[in-house]
């Protein structure tokens, strides 16, 4: 199994191309739900992820509840961290197991108030000095999924 990163209608080509630059370095699953703020074609996007694409498992959903419903028939044992600056807890405080879902919004909402909502337990942030609005989309997928890698240990990392 691997972990999985969910991009929710991501916006920046830079930022997506930089997200599968780190699911090829870690073995994980992209799942990206529509609409997306740009073309897979998008120049921009190739170069920030490199020659890395075909190392990456990458799906696309039409929306969230294709995504959720094709997820928990897959694995239905899998969590759902959702990734937000409405929460109090921290990344740090949760267990990732293998296989689960690290969800993030896009560049410039965040997730859907509803889906934090829906999910208080698994709701989780990166800590920030009070005044700071967020971290960049892709550096904060980076942050969360190496701590859930760190907790399993590095699987077929070296």
């Amino acid at each position: 199994m691997a972990m999985n990163i969910v991009l929710v209608e991501p916006e920046i080509p830079q930022n997506t191309g930089n997200i599968v630059r780190t699911c090829a370095g870690t073995g994980t699953n992209l799942h990206m739900i529509k609409p997306l703020g740009f073309s897979v074609e998008d120049r921009y996007l190739k170069r920030a992820g490199l020659d890395y694409w075909h190392l990456v498992n990458i799906r696309y959903y039409e929306n969230y509840d294709e995504f959720y419903k094709t997820a928990i028939s897959e694995n239905p044992d899998a969590k759902f961290f959702m990734c937000t600056t409405k929460t109090k807890k921290s990344h740090t405080d949760v267990k990732f197991s293998d296989g689960d879902y690290i969800v993030l919004g896009k560049e410039t909402k965040g997730l859907p108030l509803p889906l934090i909502e829906a999910n208080p337990d698994t709701s989780i942030r990166i800590p920030m000095k009070k005044d700071f609005r967020c971290l960049n989309l892709s550096n904060a997928a980076a942050i969360i999924l190496y701590e859930a890698m760190r907790q399993l240990g590095f699987p077929e990392m070296d």
